[in-house]
């Protein structure tokens, strides 16, 4: 079957080929009675243009690329599809490579992405990432992990860290643990901040103080797993009440600690994570979590790539507000069982 080209459409429309291109351009020139001619003919011929084409005359690729850590973390997973659905809008595609958080790998992803022609580069950079070059002339934007100079978005991890303290400090605990992300993280530091603000303050205007047992884990289940297993091992009258994790997976291997040792939740223990990746919502029992707003942070990184949003050096990175979305892992301290209650599960 024959292609069928501009030209075909422009025929069967009865107008110039221009015409044809205006109206695909969203050109504010042409009549809505011409847009709706042009437009039923397109429908009917089946025409679709050549993104090749049309980015070889515009000199743009209408392409966006996007270097993250991995995708084992769900996290990048959102980052990557609420990018490409905000991209969407705007009639460009994205390609995603990872970095593994490998500086070298990182240089060599930016590189083949600049070779690509893309039109800008999303970046969740490594902690080395001061040690590479980006491609020079090439729009970037970092995310999540923010950096000095260069323009970037992230959720407010301070925000949604002090929300989280606040809101277990207001259900009555007074021990709690916080599992930190690795202590060379940005968004891990941001947030072991905002936690220990929340106390801070709770500890200074209260009779009654807040004690914080901190251990810093990997953001995974494992790491999670391993720091919920130390907290929990303390003698029953010191162990925390509450764990806030800095992740979900951190959360949720909280939470598979408790199981092993037989401690109910929210009974005698309750559980906050942070981001409210998808999983959040599918364990047993649901996960209380601070709920990152990853598709518009996404969303507003494409927006800086294609200049719809301004940004300056000069400004401060733009911050999304976090929110707490209550599950069932949560519960006042008052609701821990008496001894013997409970008991650690053989496997």
């Amino acid at each position: 079957m024959k292609k069928v080209g501009i030209r075909d459409v422009a025929k069967r429309a009865g107008v110039a080929t221009g015409t044809v291109s205006r109206v695909l351009n969203g050109h504010a020139s042409v009549t809505q009675e011409v847009r709706d001619t042009v437009g039923k003919v397109i429908a009917e011929l089946g025409y679709r243009p050549d993104p090749h084409a049309r980015s070889m005359r515009s000199r743009v690729s209408r392409l966006i690329g996007i270097v993250i850590p991995n995708l084992s973390n769900p996290f990048f997973a959102e980052v990557v599809q609420g990018a490409e659905q905000a991209a969407a809008l705007f009639g460009y595609n994205v390609i995603f490579m990872t970095s593994l958080d490998d500086v070298a790998k990182e240089a060599d992803r930016l590189e083949q992405l600049a070779g690509r022609k893309v039109d800008g580069i999303i970046l969740v950079p490594s902690d080395g990432f001061h040690a590479t070059k980006p491609p020079l002339g090439l729009p970037l934007v970092v995310l999540d992990r923010l950096i000095k100079d260069y323009p970037g978005v992230a959720a407010d991890h301070r925000q949604g860290a002090r929300l989280g303290a606040e809101y277990l400090l207001k259900l009555g605990h007074r021990r709690i643990g916080i599992v930190s992300g690795p202590f060379d993280s940005v968004p891990a530091n941001d947030r072991l901040g905002g936690y220990l603000e929340a106390v801070e303050a709770f500890n200074g205007g209260n009779e009654q103080s807040c004690s914080t047992m901190v251990v810093e884990a990997a953001f995974d289940y494992e790491g999670g797993l391993r720091a919920g297993s130390y907290l929990l091992a303390q003698a029953r009258n010191e162990r925390p009440t509450a764990i806030l994790a800095s992740s979900d997976q951190q959360a949720i291997g909280c939470m598979r600690a408790a199981y092993d040792l037989g401690i109910p939740i929210p009974a005698a223990l309750s559980i906050v994570g942070f981001d409210g990746i998808p999983l959040s919502n599918m364990t047993t029992p649901r996960l209380t979590t601070i709920r990152q707003p990853i598709a518009a942070v996404a969303a507003a990184a494409v927006e800086m790539i294609l200049g719809s949003r301004e940004f300056s050096p000069d400004e401060r990175p733009l911050l999304l507000e976090c929110t707490l979305s209550e599950g069932e892992t949560t519960s006042p301290p008052s609701q821990i069982p008496k001894r013997n209650d409970y008991s650690p599960v053989n496997n």
